[in-house]
């Protein structure tokens, strides 16, 4: 199917459920609170867009903005949800984002940036002497599903030659590396690097972002409709979760306990450390000045241009429609969020 048909297909089922929706829209507004739905992209744990919405729904934040939220996750399904429109909010990384604004040309916009750095990170035993990217020239490692762009530019960055390695295929088992069947293995970093050492192994990690590679993680999506005839409704959710993500910040034991009402069989202790590593790759001098979530058309080109470097995208798009920053604009007064 060319990439014209994917596209009539993605609207046409869009447009189904558009008459739908707008009714429900219509109603709502007469009855004031308004029914939305949530899927965060993956199962029930502290990855910080998940949090956000847990927070937003157990302190309150979502009835004080009017908005009945039904917080759902992803059995793989959550940006076919969304563009069928039984979905109004989902997660997406920023990768993601530009992919499908490229191909099939889905009508997708991202409105709050939780990962200011990107997810990804790489890793090697602190037993193997790997310190340096230069190290791991005459080593084998291992990636899940295709070669990481990020790999590709730290390789650049650190003048490493890439024929000198050895790269495999691993899928998703961590214990790849464990095993020393790789010596340097992708990895998700807010979660896997605990992993590993809680199977009692200390590990180097090492971070793109460190290397003056530009990345961006996780956001909140929704679809183009929802921004043009929906946009009290974004901006009632934004102003929600940000609040949620606020508060997250500043409270993390309690937000744990909130975290495991969502996710009763997980390890406290390995959400904590998702939770913290996810703050803090959500902080920078730019949401200091503007509020958590923000984002700039510099960051999401300057990363279009490093997937495009690196063969990650099959062409580009105008970041300016992947992403706008219209509903934080309406929720922050020099940075500070306002609430009524």
């Amino acid at each position: 199917m060319d990439r014209f048909k994917k596209y009539l297909l993605w609207m046409g089922i869009g447009l189904l459920f558009a008459g739908a929706s707008l009714g429900a829209a219509c109603s709502d507004e007469e009855t004031t609170a308004r029914p939305v739905t949530f899927m965060a992209g993956f199962k029930p744990q502290a990855n910080l867009p998940f949090v956000a919405a847990y927070v937003a729904q157990e302190k309150g934040y979502f009835t004080e903005q009017d908005l009945v939220v039904d917080i759902k996750h992803s059995t793989g399904e959550h940006l076919n949800l969304l563009m069928s429109g039984d979905v109004d909010f989902t997660t997406a990384d920023a990768n993601s984002v530009l992919k499908r604004r490229v191909d099939p040309e889905l009508p997708i916009v991202a409105v709050a940036l939780f990962g200011q750095q990107g997810q990804q990170a790489f890793v090697s035993l602190g037993e193997s002497g790997i310190q340096t990217p230069k190290d791991w020239e005459g080593k084998t490692f291992g990636y899940k599903i295709s070669v990481p762009p990020d790999y590709l530019a730290i390789l650049e960055a650190a003048g490493v030659d890439r024929s000198k390695i050895q790269e495999v295929r691993v899928g998703f088992d961590p214990r790849i590396l464990t095993e020393k069947q790789v010596d340097i293995l992708a990895v998700f970093k807010s979660n896997e690097p605990d992993t590993l050492r809680g199977l009692g192994f200390d590990v180097t990690v090492f971070d793109a972002a460190d290397y003056g590679v530009p990345t961006l993680g996780l956001t909140y999506i929704t679809r183009q409709d929802m921004v043009d005839e929906n946009a009290d409704t974004v901006k009632r959710f934004v102003r929600a979760t940000m609040k949620g993500l606020e508060f997250a910040f500043a409270n993390t034991e309690e937000t744990l306990d909130i975290i495991m009402k969502f996710a009763e069989n997980e390890n406290r202790e390995h959400q904590r450390f998702m939770l913290l590593t996810e703050i803090e790759n959500a902080a920078s001098p730019l949401t200091d000045s503007n509020g958590l979530g923000w984002m700039t058309a510099q960051q999401w080109k300057e990363f279009q241009d490093s997937l495009l470097q690196y063969g990650a995208l099959e062409g580009s798009t105008d970041v300016n429609l992947a992403f706008t920053n219209r509903f934080l604009e309406g929720i922050y007064d020099n940075g500070k969020l306002e609430w009524p």
